[in-house]
């Protein structure tokens, strides 16, 4: 009887492995063919022709340690991938029997943004995909060359992509003039625009925009005096 327990526990990792092997290998033809399409550079350098690209030391530092706060505050610690942060994910996704977390660094999110946002392949082949894609971006440009690439590359609803056409449609001002309150705003928004967006519910929003700066007193870009002077900005709704 457990000689036949065994054999089924081996047949179970044999065919584990053989099923994670061929979504590794199918993530990496769906890699290799979206770099046959266009050179990772050349696609860099064709965001970066864009006429709202903006470089990241214009714009608030604030804002730049928002994103990085709600985002993936590991970002300049870890490399493509952030095993913490997907172990953390797993454990609350199944403790809340819901997908809340998904665990994308920066990187992955660029990845993403820059080749694969409109695929509709299978979602665990694009992820795999965009590891690859993402280990690219590690090799090739320093960690803020990536975040800026995101914050130029990632959707703010409302048509508006980028923080330069997002704070000229939201708040009628170039990003580099984007007050503190208003950058703990944007860097909400991006997990779910059709949510997040002022114009879709300002309840939601002002609710995230608070996530955004508990964050950043967490990983110590805020003190709790800052941070209570900037909900106290919020409005009543």
């Amino acid at each position: 009887m457990k000689k036949w327990i065994v054999r089924i526990l081996i047949l179970i990792l044999v065919i584990g492995l053989a099923v994670g092997g061929f979504i590794v290998y199918q993530g990496y033809c769906m890699y290799k063919d979206a770099l046959d399409t266009i050179s990772l550079s050349d696609k860099i350098e064709k965001v970066k022709q864009d006429k709202n690209y903006v470089a990241l030391e214009t714009l608030p530092v604030g804002y730049k340690n928002a994103v990085v706060s709600v985002e993936d505050h590991r970002f300049y610690k870890h490399g493509p991938i952030d095993l913490i942060a997907i172990a953390r994910a797993t454990v609350t996704n199944i403790r809340s029997k819901q997908f809340l977390e998904g665990g994308s660094t920066i990187s992955q999110q660029v990845a993403k943004n820059l080749y694969f946002i409109s695929n509709d392949t299978n979602a665990m082949y694009r992820k795999i995909a965009e590891i690859f894609m993402a280990s690219d971006l590690e090799k090739s440009y320093e960690k803020d060359d990536i975040l800026e690439f995101y914050i130029n590359t990632i959707y703010f609803g409302d048509g508006y992509y980028g923080v330069e056409e997002a704070c000229q449609g939201y708040f009628d001002k170039p990003a580099k003039d984007m007050t503190l309150y208003e950058a703990t705003m944007l860097a909400g928004i991006p997990n779910a625009p059709s949510v997040y967006a002022p114009t879709a519910n300002l309840n939601l929003t002002l609710s995230r925009q608070k996530k955004v700066i508990f964050t950043m007193v967490e990983n110590e870009y805020l003190t709790q005096e800052q941070a209570d002077e900037l909900l106290g900005m919020q409005p009543k709704v």
